[in-house]
């Protein structure tokens, strides 16, 4: 069977929007090719784990690659894509060079290929994502998540998904109850019940990652206490939680900082990423106008994760 291959050079900052967009047009894999990857010291934060190799990245910027069969409907799919894509700009968010190239490539070149960027990463003091296929060995103090980056969504280690985990390791002493709001691959869904969680409502309008996060979640043996639904943002949700964990547009928190003051109990816990630096305080903002205190504010790269609290 023949694939094409659709590449994007873009930026840090667009990826997630762009790897929805591709995934919604339906995308049967998805590789990420992001430079700023090779300058990561993990070995100053949770140690080394494996190395990557120049060839595969670009100079700068991020490179993103879906592969979709080649049918009767591809041409119409890739001029939707791009429509999409260049919609992004009206939430001010930067594609860089957006350039899109086409090839077309066998199954075998591609489907087993893309794997090679995918290793275990630790991505905090306790956990460790790791691909269904590595073998890995645990520590006696470390929690393993496995995910299947093949089926949508990346591996789960992206810098505003590696900062809501490390925020979940510091609130989430035993016994919540949380909401995961874009959950995506339902990585923080099982990540919050890994860590404790009672109960776990995770959301997403997609169907394509509602699919994938229960496929994640019964992989990971938690689909007894982690709900996986299809919903608009917290739209018709009722409360109350304990922790809400949005990571998704800065746009998109902003709307909906009432609805989520509205589901979380007095002094509950308000986790928000995928939050770029420059719209940093316009987030702050809309939080501490809705009734919240910042707790925390935390980066990496070019990213933003806030920790805030609802007033008692």
């Amino acid at each position: 069977m023949k694939w094409s291959e659709f590449s994007i050079h873009t930026t840090e900052e667009a990826v997630e929007p762009v790897c929805n967009i591709l995934h919604e047009a339906g995308a049967s894999g998805v590789v990420i090719e992001d430079s700023i990857d090779l300058a990561k010291e993990w070995g100053d934060r949770f140690g080394e784990i494996y190395q990557l190799s120049p060839d595969d990245y670009p100079e700068e910027g991020v490179i993103v690659k879906a592969y979709f069969p080649v049918n009767s409907f591809l041409a119409e799919t890739i001029d939707e894509i791009k429509e999409s894509i260049n919609g992004l700009l009206a939430y001010d968010i930067d594609l860089g060079s957006n350039k899109v190239q086409i090839a077309e490539v066998h199954e075998e070149e591609w489907a087993t290929a893309w794997k090679k960027y995918y290793k275990p990463v630790k991505v905090s003091s306790s956990i460790t994502i790791t691909p269904t296929w590595e073998e890995y060995e645990a520590s006696e103090d470390e929690t393993i998540i496995e995910l299947d980056p093949g089926m949508a969504f990346g591996t789960g280690t992206h810098p505003t998904t590696v900062l809501c985990i490390q925020a979940l390791d510091k609130v989430i002493q035993g016994g919540e109850m949380v909401v995961d709001v874009g959950t995506g691959s339902g990585v923080l869904s099982i990540a919050a019940a890994k860590l404790g969680a009672q109960r776990t409502l995770a959301l997403d309008l997609d169907y394509v990652a509602v699919e994938s996060a229960e496929q994640n979640v019964a992989l990971n043996q938690v689909d007894n206490t982690v709900t996986v639904k299809q919903n608009n943002l917290l739209e018709g949700i009722e409360g109350p939680f304990d922790i809400v964990v949005a990571n998704i547009l800065a746009e998109v928190i902003v709307r909906f900082v009432q609805d989520a003051a509205a589901v979380l109990k007095p002094n509950g816990i308000y986790i928000t990423s995928g939050i770029i630096k420059r719209k940093k305080q316009e987030v702050k903002d809309a939080l501490t106008s809705g009734g919240f205190v910042i707790e925390e504010v935390v980066e990496m790269d070019d990213w933003v994760a806030i920790i805030a609290k609802k007033a008692g």
